[in-house]
């Protein structure tokens, strides 16, 4: 055989070009003209260009010229502006920390499944709390469903010292949103590590953050149980002491998950993030710190949604954005850097096939390792429907662990640094969430902002765009929106006695504090208050000695409550999942229909043999089913006599004509008013959308709708709800 290797010439290659010099080099003018080809006379621009809620525009190729002349692509990954990652060996020796969030009720079940999966690969303890403990409510003075729900109860020393019991703070990190002010927990948290055998309160050492986040609770919930002057005080006090008694612990938590939850776009997110915590920084600079003090002891929280290249560009852009306002604030480059945790989106999460959930999380997941986090939670797939259990907390903390230790992403130093895409968008992305952060500080900062309804009425806005994709299948939600498993074997929630736990609770506290008091010698909680008129720090201390004298969190949250009456108020975010009026659709059904054995049905009426129905009867069953219908197919019908027949036999109260567009003129009115002359409540429906006169004829027969891909399936489905179930 001749060898063929000798018909190269090496010497004549491109040293540049390598072996490629060889082909022509292609240019995107080439490419476009290629596309237009392709596309057989589809319209250019409308097809290949993607606009997104953020308002950017997703180019379908990237090339050199689209990254030519960014600011951010000279920086190396360690330093400013960041947008590679705040450390030079990126991963490389330390991984991002694996912080999957527990939601147990009572300290000692948390302990207990925290060291659980501690030792089986999670490197931080991320500790969610209820929302009484949030708002600084013992259980005996909050609400009957609150108490335990969806987080941890706490409410005094031997709670904290129980969830920490056996667990080695020293290489495990903490992460935990205090609510609004952090200061009643911090100085628990103190005491609770004092080593009194040895004199030392390994406080010092402890690694991650304890944060107060007023602002966002404030955007959450519409009021805080205490003032935002007390709150940026507590930020302020907590700060001032962590400097000197923890140094490597954060108290500031700027959080744009209720933001994301609450449907608002990336590029909202982060603008929403940024000017909480600009304000932040801005409050506690007044008070006496430096911007070098604080900005290290702040911490963003931000979703991670089911847009891959958009997610990794909000991480990169968000350190870019925020070294930005560092530096305008005067701070050095070591102060320029973000922490940054992120978690998976609860937005986006279902609770009809729930397995789904898992491939949700491991492409989030994906997007965080690439982005550069510094910690991450990906939720259990059951998180929308229970508490997660020890099956579902191991596969969720799984894909993390496989990503760092099988994937390898720890190993290369910025995965998505110099691709076209990911660069793009960086610099795109940091342009709109800039001029959304501008337009807040300009008009009074975050909290004023807040106080308008500004971020809830654009997180609304945004939302409403994006269900409307959802309602129309625009946008799929595999398993809800779009591929219904009807016969799905469903998750169910355990029924949980609120009453009954927020007894256990507040008998639990009583027989802490009785046992406590008999030998505490007791402590005056108004000498608290003079801890905020102080040095930084002294409030903390204050708090610290009547925690070590018996104070609950309930009773410390009080004396900040009296620091002063003001209360703010604001429109609260409207929190909920995107699949949830679908998933409403298929529980009414259910509910319906539970104790009668049946099912609302809709018969597909085929007509002619398979070839001519089967596309839209197949397109047909997957409309309906979304919304919990029991669809009843066949191989067809010769004659409308045949077909209305056999509908009548089912039992359905709505039929859906499928055949074509060639066949209807001749099918549809026949069949449509031999239906109506029976059964004349029938809902009788033509799958595919049709050109006017055909509509005209056919609604003058009687049809009543018609399904197609441009159609909302929400809004059909919704009305024969109304209409059959009431």
């Amino acid at each position: 055989m001749e060898d063929q290797t000798a018909a190269v010439d090496i010497t004549a290659i491109d040293a540049e070009r390598g072996f490629f010099a060889e082909f022509e080099t292609p240019d995107k003018a080439r490419w476009k003209e290629e596309a237009v080809a392709a596309l057989k006379g589809a319209p250019f621009d409308k097809v290949m260009y993607t606009k997104t809620c953020e308002g950017l525009t997703i180019q379908p190729i990237y090339c050199a010229e689209d990254i030519a002349g960014l600011p951010h692509l000279g920086a190396k990954p360690g330093f400013p502006p960041f947008a590679r990652g705040a450390r030079p060996n990126g991963f490389i020796g330390e991984p991002w920390r694996i912080s999957q969030e527990i939601t147990l009720a009572f300290p000692r079940e948390f302990n207990e499944e925290a060291r659980h999966d501690i030792a089986r690969g999670q490197t931080a303890l991320n500790i969610v709390l209820d929302s009484p403990t949030r708002a600084g409510q013992d259980p005996a003075d909050a609400p009957d469903d609150e108490v335990g729900a969806r987080g941890v109860s706490l409410a005094t020393l031997a709670d904290v010292a129980t969830l920490f019991r056996d667990i080695d703070l020293a290489r495990v990190a903490v992460h935990c949103h205090a609510g609004a002010a952090a200061l009643p927990l911090l100085a628990m948290l103190a005491v609770a590590l004092q080593d009194n055998g040895k004199g030392v309160n390994h406080i010092y050492g402890l690694e991650g953050c304890v944060g107060g986040d007023p602002l966002g609770e404030l955007a959450a919930d519409g009021k805080l149980a205490v003032s935002l002057g007390t709150a940026y005080d507590c930020l302020y006090q907590t700060t001032a002491w962590a400097l000197k008694k923890a140094p490597k612990l954060q108290t500031i938590l700027a959080r744009g998950h209720p933001y994301h939850d609450a449907g608002a776009s990336s590029t909202e997110e982060v603008a929403f993030a940024l000017a909480t915590a600009t304000e932040y920084l801005r409050e506690t600079i007044r008070r006496g710190l430096t911007v070098d003090e604080v900005a290290p002891r702040i911490r963003f929280g931000l979703s991670l949604g089911s847009n891959f290249f958009m997610e990794i560009a909000k991480l990169r852009a968000a350190r870019i954005l925020w070294a930005q306002i560092v530096e305008a604030f005067g701070g050095s480059d070591e102060a320029r850097k973000m922490t940054l945790h992120a978690r998976s989106s609860a937005f986006n999460k279902t609770v009809f096939d729930p397995y789904v959930n898992m491939l949700r999380v491991t492409s989030e997941g994906f997007s965080g390792a690439v982005g550069g986090v510094d910690s991450m939670h990906l939720a259990p797939f059951d998180e929308p429907i229970r508490t997660p259990d020890r099956f579902s907390r191991r596969i969720a903390r799984n894909a993390q662990i496989m990503l760092q230790e099988e994937a390898r992403f720890v190993m290369p130093i910025d995965m998505g640094g110099g691709s076209y895409t990911i660069e793009r968008l960086t610099h795109e992305f940091a342009e709109t969430a800039w001029r959304l952060f501008q337009d807040i500080e300009k008009n009074g900062g975050m909290a004023a902002a807040l106080a308008a309804g500004a971020p809830r009425a654009m997180a609304a806005a945004t939302a409403a765009k994006r269900a409307k994709a959802v309602e129309t299948r625009v946008d799929v939600i595999l398993g809800t929106n779009m591929y219904a498993n009807l016969a799905e074997k469903k998750i169910e929630a355990p029924r949980v006695d609120r009453a009954a736990l927020k007894k256990a609770r507040v008998d639990e506290v009583a027989g802490q504090r009785r046992a406590y008091r008999l030998f505490s010698l007791g402590f005056d909680l108004t000498r608290i208050e003079e801890g905020f008129s102080g040095a930084g720090g002294d409030a903390v201390e204050l708090a610290i000695d009547a925690v070590a004298s018996g104070a609950t969190l309930g009773e410390l949250s009080e004396v900040l409550a009296g620091l002063d009456a003001a209360r703010p108020e604001a429109p609260p975010l409207r929190i909920a999942r995107l699949a949830e009026s679908f998933e409403n659709l298929r529980r009414r059904v259910e509910t319906k229909f539970a104790g009668e054995g049946r099912k609302l049905r809709i018969f597909l009426a085929n007509m002619g043999p398979i070839p001519q129905h089967k596309p839209r009867a197949d397109f047909s069953r997957g409309f309906f089913e979304v919304a919990g219908f029991e669809v009843l197919g066949n191989e067809g019908f010769e004659t409308v006599e045949a077909a209305a027949d056999a509908m009548f036999a089912s039992g359905a109260l709505v039929a859906v004509i499928c055949s074509t567009d060639a066949t209807y003129p001749d099918y549809v009115p026949r069949l449509t008013r031999r239906i109506k002359a029976v059964k004349p409540d029938t809902t009788v429906i033509v799958a595919g959308k049709q050109p006017p006169e055909a509509t005209e004829a056919f609604n003058a027969a009687g049809v009543d709708d018609y399904i197609h891909v441009r159609a909302n399936c929400y809004e059909i489905n919704r009305k024969l709800h109304d209409k059959y179930i009431g």
